[in-house]
């Protein structure tokens, strides 16, 4: 009798598990911190590839490259996605309902399907689809009791909605642009570029320097080790290894992450709705992740990439 077969995306799966796991206590570091939301957006970026660097380096080293403006390029326009993700997300959170706010941005994997296919013409498959549509069930759960319509806070949900957007392109881009081999290559020029580009916007509004206190430098050095170097940089790898689709809905899980690290840490209690939510999500992410029978012609699913 042959034993079961392993699945071989178990440790790519795990690893982007990981990269939300992390990239939940993102939120719970911000709260504890004052320095200038755009800035510290910029100093998380700059740090972590100020300390990624010398894996740069010793890529450029082993792939017999030299550096050079078209050697980055591909990392531009990824760079300032992510960067006005940041901007954009800071500043619509704060023009909105804590509750409108949480339900738009993980409205991603609704956007996903779109950009990638725009980019690369690749479909979900229909387990993703299926999980899909039962994990924004939790989000609308949520959105049911969360959610409220107001004239006042119409402008800060649509800067929201943008800043989710920006958040989806950023992650298709590196399903576009992020190569399977030599990933430094193409994160660290992007966290410095994202870096720089939210340095600029930050300018005109608060003194790059003035007012830092420990704690902040403490929680903007956490933000660039975890969320960052940690969460963003597995959820790129992702983005070459794994089907989009799946990976955006592994993004989910952060939501619930930082409701019970907000619990543990500052007995914010969540209602029962999140309970409810939360096992959907859950729901949502497992039905693409489930080992399948293999098909009788022994191919597996369609390539992770075109």
């Amino acid at each position: 009798m042959e034993s079961p077969r392993k699945d071989p995306r178990s440790f790519e799966l795990a690893l982007v598990l990981v990269a939300n796991i992390v990239g939940g206590s993102s939120a719970i570091m911000i709260k504890a911190s004052t320095i200038h939301p755009v800035l510290q957006a910029s100093y998380r970026l700059l740090c972590a590839g100020i300390i990624l660097l010398p894996l740069f380096i010793r890529e450029l080293r082993r792939s017999g490259k030299r550096f050079s403006p078209r050697l980055v390029a591909p990392s531009l326009l990824p760079g300032i996605a992510l960067g006005l993700h940041f901007i954009t997300w800071i500043a619509g959170a704060r023009m909105t309902l804590a509750g409108n706010a949480t339900v738009i941005v993980t409205m991603v994997p609704v956007a996903m399907p779109f950009l990638v296919f725009l980019m690369t013409r690749e479909l979900p498959r229909k387990a993703e689809v299926v999980g899909t549509l039962v994990a924004l069930a939790g989000i609308g759960f949520l959105a049911s009791f969360d959610f409220r319509l107001d004239p006042g806070h119409f402008g800060g949900d649509i800067v929201c909605f943008v800043s989710m957007l920006f958040y989806a392109l950023y992650l298709a881009l590196a399903r576009r642009f992020a190569p399977e081999e030599g990933l430094w290559l193409y994160l660290v020029p992007l966290y410095l570029m994202g870096g720089l580009f939210c340095l600029l916007c930050g300018l005109p509004f608060a003194d790059p320097i003035r007012g830092i206190t420990g704690m902040d430098a403490l929680m903007t050095l956490g933000l660039a080790l975890g969320p960052t170097i940690i969460g963003h940089s597995l959820m790129n790898r992702a983005m070459t290894k794994l089907p989009s689709q799946t990976v955006s809905l592994f993004n989910l899980t952060q939501f619930i992450v930082a409701g019970l690290l907000a619990y543990f840490l500052y007995r914010e209690i969540p209602r029962p709705e999140f309970a409810v939510a939360s096992a959907l999500i859950v729901a949502g992410v497992a039905i693409p992740v489930l080992p399948r029978r293999p098909r009788s012609s022994g191919k597996a699913d369609g390539p992770a990439r075109p």
